[in-house]
């Protein structure tokens, strides 16, 4: 029997010393497997870091890049603006200086049209005899309605100069 326990205690022993050795590699297994995790997550938070820091620099571009648009379209409104009211200013001068007849408006005739030919004076020119273009002077409630009418169509010019303004501005 003392064989018998002799080669149990060494079969026990074997068994022991593989178990522990079983742990003590799993151990090992377990700390590499630990700092290979500890190093993935570093990296990870670096990357994120430097993602971070890529998007809050994109952003601070495209905000500045607003910015300067905004400052850009602020200055074509304030020059429309001026335009539209020296405008509106230079058409009010007008229809005052034609109330009190201080201008008055008139159109050419045809010299040809043998109906127009009927005793129209011609303007002429000052210490001169040549007869001048054949005109008629316009009624003044006439003459206020086409200058009203210019006028509309001075602002809707300028209005429009200023649609293509902004939308030049958008499209840089």
């Amino acid at each position: 029997m003392p064989a018998f326990g002799l080669m149990s205690w060494r079969v026990i022993g074997i068994i022991v010393l593989a178990g522990v050795s079983a742990a003590l590699a799993w151990h090992v297994q377990d700390w590499r497997y630990g700092r290979l995790l500890a190093e993935q997550a570093m990296l990870h938070a670096e990357t994120l870091n430097r993602l971070t820091l890529a998007s809050a620099t994109q952003q601070q571009v495209e905000q500045d890049k607003r910015l300067a648009l905004e400052q850009t379209l602020s200055a074509s409104e304030q020059t429309h603006y001026r335009a539209l009211g020296d405008a509106q200013r230079d058409q009010g001068r007008l229809r005052d200086r034609l109330a009190t007849a201080d201008v008055r408006l008139s159109v050419l005739l045809d010299a040809s049209d043998a109906a127009v030919t009927c005793a129209v004076p011609a303007a002429s020119g000052p210490g001169g005899v040549d007869h001048g273009a054949v005109r008629a002077r316009l009624d003044p409630a006439h003459a206020q309605r086409i200058v009203a009418i210019t006028d509309t169509g001075d602002r809707g010019l300028i209005a429009l100069q200023a649609c293509q303004a902004y939308i030049r501005a958008l499209a840089r």
